[in-house]
């Protein structure tokens, strides 16, 4: 399955969550057996690539795709928590968002010092979610030099904050717009 027959698995659904917005649901995709298995392989190439240690995924759909990929290449996979979903003491970032302002945490025990770690989402937009779960990691002494996301959205500049922070920057897919 090549990167543009994933694409065509992707459905665009325009003014959601607000008008202006062309959200780019990957539901579809995720359901589709041999597209998910796809996406996964592509994904877990460039994570074995990286020689990564562990992946980090970013709640909830890096969960999807992380987990996934963590299990596909034999590594440890690190999620990226919402607020008051750990039960042990965390490292926590506020943020701003495409949308508003938000919060991560991580359990910094789960990262162990000087590992080399890939983060892991589904899509990248304005890249403030990416950003917060990238200080989170090397707070916690983690090593980040690759993300990987299944989709970038390249007009809003996510992936360029990225790369000025010193990573890396990969999608299988990229479409134009927001």
């Amino acid at each position: 399955m090549s990167p543009d027959d994933l694409k065509a698995l992707v459905r665009s659904i325009p003014d959601f969550p607000k008008p202006g917005i062309l959200f780019r649901d990957l539901t579809t995709l995720m359901s589709d057996g041999p597209g998910f298995a796809a996406a996964v392989a592509m994904l877990a190439q460039r994570v074995e690539a990286a020689g990564a240690q562990a992946i980090a995924g970013i709640e909830a759909r890096g969960f999807i795709f992380g987990a996934a990929v963590a299990a596909h290449c034999g590594v440890g996979f690190i999620p990226v928590r919402k607020p008051g979903k750990l039960p042990v003491p965390v490292l926590a970032i506020d943020y701003a968002l495409e949308y508003g302002t938000d919060t991560l945490e991580i359990d910094p025990g789960a990262v162990a010092q000087g590992s080399r770690i890939v983060l892991l989402d589904d899509l990248i937009a304005t890249g403030g979610t990416a950003m917060a779960a990238l200080e989170l990691i090397r707070r916690a002494g983690g090593v980040v030099e690759e993300a990987l996301f299944l989709v970038d959205l390249p007009e809003l500049g996510g992936a360029s904050r990225l790369r000025d922070a010193g990573v890396s920057v990969e999608a299988l897919l990229d479409f134009p717009g927001h």
